[in-house]
């Protein structure tokens, strides 16, 4: 068997094809930028509407918020059960698409629960959401 007395070549690693990319890469990246810089020069005349009033932001939902010793806060201001309901339907009268989100212990009783999602149906709010967190695994104890 022969033995080899010659040395193969070495690999090399052709980098052209890459540097093609950077350059063309850097070349889109420059004319881009020319363009938005172009379309801010642009003078237009915007057609113009009338009557549509104000804007105004997206109402956030009230929040309840309900203690395991039956406590009871609305947008973080202890409140009474009939001081909450009259709350709630002055709301519901001011704007009618109000949503209320109810965030509660989850030790508290579900009598207080109810008594809360009594209120809202009094005050005749029918958008409410209530707050839970994922559980992760049951623990085994639980499971029973």
């Amino acid at each position: 068997m022969p033995l080899k007395t010659q040395h193969d070549e070495q690999i090399t690693l052709n980098l052209t094809p890459m540097i093609d990319v950077v350059f063309l890469l850097i070349i889109f990246f420059m004319v881009a930028t020319k363009f938005t810089e172009i379309e801010k020069n642009i003078e237009l005349d915007l057609p113009q509407v009338a009557g549509i009033g104000p804007t105004a932001p997206p109402a956030l939902p009230l929040a309840v918020t309900l203690f395991a010793d039956g406590r009871i806060e609305l947008d973080g201001e202890p409140i009474e059960r009939s001081a909450l309901v009259s709350r709630l339907r002055a709301e519901h009268h001011e704007k009618p698409d109000l949503e209320v989100v109810l965030h509660g212990d989850a030790q508290c009783p579900f009598q207080y629960v109810a008594d809360t999602l009594a209120a809202c149906h009094e005050a005749e709010v029918t958008k409410i959401g209530i707050t839970v967190e994922l559980a992760t695994a049951m623990r085994s104890s639980e499971r029973r």
